[in-house]
């Protein structure tokens, strides 16, 4: 087992704690940095988006993951389908 394996192997329910931790520790950290390249999003926005675009990178790489199922499950999750649009709606109305 490699590194990322175990860590990867700590998980609440089918998701990996590593993934959620690194994904928000990147948009903390990238957050204060967009302005200066162009784009108009303060850290909290990022924040708020960090899921939704994980979301949306993962399908259009095709990498199944537990949540990336579950958003577009066609008839079931609607809780983590309204989490994700909740998380979007958040980072509009912050600006």
């Amino acid at each position: 087992m490699n590194i990322l394996d175990f860590l990867r192997s700590f998980r609440i329910g089918p998701f990996s704690i590593f993934e959620f931790a690194i994904t928000y520790l990147l948009a903390f950290l990238i957050g204060p940095y967009l302005k200066k390249i162009g784009i108009p999003l303060s850290r909290e926005q990022f924040m708020y988006l960090a899921l939704p675009l994980s979301v949306l990178v993962h399908f259009v790489f095709k990498v199944e993951t537990p949540l990336t199922k579950m958003v577009f499950a066609s008839n079931n999750y609607y809780i983590w389908k309204g989490v994700i649009v909740l998380m979007i709606l958040l980072a509009i109305i912050r600006r």
